[in-house]
């Protein structure tokens, strides 16, 4: 799995995460989860395959919010255990 962390300017309410999730949606269908966040100025997609960091850039920046950086990196996911 591939977490693809996006930094975003120009969201200020939670109607701009969510137009922005919507974005990233259309351009990625294959994301698994995407969440916004207009305090971090950050959106992090979790997919299952290695996502086209410039088609997020430009399906972004098409909403009229700027991409300030992308990193794209391994991600696990963590499992809760009662046991360790």
């Amino acid at each position: 799995m591939f977490k693809t962390t996006l930094g975003v300017e120009g969201m200020s309410c939670g109607m701009c995460e969510a137009h922005v999730n919507d974005a990233v949606r259309k351009a990625f269908p294959a994301a698994k989860k995407i969440s916004s966040s207009r305090r971090k100025k950050l959106t992090e997609v979790i997919s299952e395959v290695e996502p086209d960091a410039d088609a997020l850039r430009r399906a972004i920046d098409a909403t009229g919010y700027r991409v300030t950086g992308c990193r794209v990196e391994p991600f696990e996911k963590k499992r809760f255990s009662l046991f360790r």
